[in-house]
């Protein structure tokens, strides 16, 4: 049987620290690591979207975490193509006398390809220690399908191997009708990972879950259905509580899903005051019954 994940998009979210999620006794960023830890296998870092984390701190995270922890890595905002601040780029490769948010364009070649080496360097301790599940790229929802997106997706994954890869696309043309087979066709091509997403619909960012495999590892992200989508606030659009019943559909899709790939990571991204951890412990149990029932069935066979 393939190996089944759950985590969440966050363990350190300001929220969730306030949440009373942690016991008292975690009270410090390793030690809250190190209790997630006790609770789930796998994590998807954040904290590398908004600015690119130093060795010595992706080493504390191994440390503080155990030989079967998993730790998949956002790249940096900056690589697929969001507005960037320019403050949360090293001090020594920002570009002085411009705007106070940049794009890909407005850094040097020789400043970008030094940023992309700091960003592999902070990942070496992960994949050094075995750790390291895979990085994901979040492309923005105006990245519409087309050749030159094409070929800049599959330059920035060339400069992630050997590690895996996960893409996440959020502009409506990568799955509107047949499209949706060239581009699982184009991810399957080049050993990329389809990160579905769970997420509301009927907005101009809305993608729908292709639960297909294109990779050894498969990857569901999910972002809940918050009526606050179009207009809220970070928390307000990622507020939403998965129902008992959501969450047994969902278990019963992961299961196939699971059955197309070696590995499946899902993780919680309702991130809003522990939500996302108490969802993914529940679905956690009832992927795990539900093996459990499988293999008896099996057996009695």
């Amino acid at each position: 049987m393939s190996v089944i994940k759950v985590g969440t998009s966050s363990w350190a979210d300001q929220t969730l620290v306030r949440s009373g999620w942690y016991p008292r006794a975690a009270n410090t960023p390793a030690g809250r690591l190190d209790y997630y830890a006790g609770k789930f296998p796998l994590v998807e870092v954040d904290t590398s979207y908004y600015a690119v984390p130093t060795p010595e701190t992706t080493q504390g995270w191994v440390a503080a975490t155990g030989d079967d922890f998993t730790f998949n890595v956002k790249a940096y905002r900056l690589f697929t193509g969001h507005p960037t601040p320019v403050a949360t780029l090293p001090a020594d490769l920002r570009p002085s006398g411009g705007p106070a948010r940049i794009r890909r364009r407005d850094l040097p070649p020789a400043a970008y390809d030094e940023l992309w080496r700091r960003f592999r360097a902070a990942l070496e301790p992960i994949a050094a220690a075995d750790r390291l599940g895979a990085v994901l790229l979040q492309f923005p929802p105006w990245l519409a399908r087309g050749e030159a997106a094409r070929h800049r997706i599959a330059e920035l994954a060339e400069r992630c191997r050997p590690w895996r890869v996960a893409v996440e696309l959020r502009h409506g043309s990568w799955f509107d009708g047949t499209a949706a087979l060239e581009t699982l066709a184009f991810l399957r091509e080049h050993g990329l990972t389809n990160c579905a997403v769970d997420m509301p619909q009927g907005h101009p960012e809305s993608v729908p879950p292709i639960l297909i495999a294109t990779a050894d590892l498969a990857m569901v992200r999910m972002h809940g259905h918050s009526t606050a989508w179009a207009g809220g606030d970070k928390e307000e659009r990622f507020r939403y509580a998965y129902a008992d019943r959501e969450l047994r559909i969902w278990s019963e899709l992961l299961t196939e899903l699971a059955g197309q790939a070696d590995e499946l990571h899902v993780l919680f991204n309702n991130c809003c005051a522990g939500q996302a951890q108490r969802d993914a412990e529940r679905l956690a149990g009832l992927l795990a019954a539900g093996r459990v029932a499988a293999g008896a069935e099996r057996s009695s066979r």
